[in-house]
């Protein structure tokens, strides 16, 4: 009967070795991922949670822009005299230009969310270089104004994702509140709970103005939540505008 090889073998020692360099590869781009979790992200990097000034708010949306949701949306900030950032995809903004002019024409901000609503588990280091400088680029373009912002989808900032929003001149922003508001059993009740357990003075909050990456029509749950959650802001004596206007605490550089 042969001997099976243990732990310290000859073998297992050179396994690891081989398998080393690749979980090292793993940890550099996964680690800084857990910036994703709310209360690290607001303690250690205020910036990248979108901590601003404590009298404002921003209003924020993702997944963008899409013709059957985003004008409703517009329409009602206009009926509240609000303007928001939104985190627009790439490949969506190439699609519906004009749409995309019409955010901006509106007096909204455009900020870059990548070019497609990818998962980021594999390192893809020169593709998120090429994917997201290619959406900042069809922004400034279609545009005319150069973005400033950037969050990757999912909120999760992977190694290579941080690299690639500062090769395009991005400024990373997470959130300090959302609404859960792409579930199917969200109702403007649960995001407009959800949001104000979370929400502070200087605030950031993640919303999404389609269904894009959502459950089906789960964009009318946001959009009927919205004037209960400028009510809550008013009420508190914050204003609520665009991350241009929020004077973030810039933990995280260019």
């Amino acid at each position: 009967m042969g001997r099976v090889a243990g732990p310290g073998s000859r073998p297992a020692r050179t396994a690891v070795a081989a398998l080393a360099p690749v979980a090292a590869v793993a940890a550099a781009h996964i680690v800084p991922a857990a910036t994703w979790l709310p209360r690290f992200r607001a303690l250690c990097f205020p910036g990248l949670a979108g901590t601003g000034r404590p009298d404002h708010v921003a209003l924020t949306f993702d997944d963008g822009p899409d013709p059957a949701s985003t004008p409703y949306f517009l329409d009602e900030l206009d009926r509240l005299a609000i303007r928001a950032t939104f985190f627009v995809l790439g490949e969506r903004v190439a699609r519906f230009p004009g749409l995309t002019r019409h955010i901006a024409d509106r007096g909204h901000e455009l900020a870059v969310h990548g070019w497609t609503h990818s998962r980021p588990w594999l390192p893809t280091p020169a593709r998120d270089v090429r994917e997201t400088v290619r959406a900042a680029l069809v922004v400034r373009d279609t545009t005319g104004r150069r973005p400033r912002w950037y969050r990757p989808p999912y909120g999760i900032l992977t190694a290579g994702r941080w690299a690639a929003a500062r090769r395009a001149g991005l400024c990373p922003v997470l959130w300090t509140a959302w609404g859960r508001d792409w579930t199917a059993d969200a109702t403007p009740a649960s995001v407009r709970t959800t949001v104000a357990a979370d929400l502070r003075g200087g605030g950031t909050i993640l919303l999404h103005d389609t269904d894009h990456a959502c459950a089906p029509d789960s964009w009318r749950t946001t959009l009927a939540a919205l004037p209960d959650l400028i009510r809550i802001c008013d009420h508190t004596g914050w204003s609520v505008g665009p991350l241009s206007a929020h004077d973030l605490r810039r933990s995280v550089r260019r």
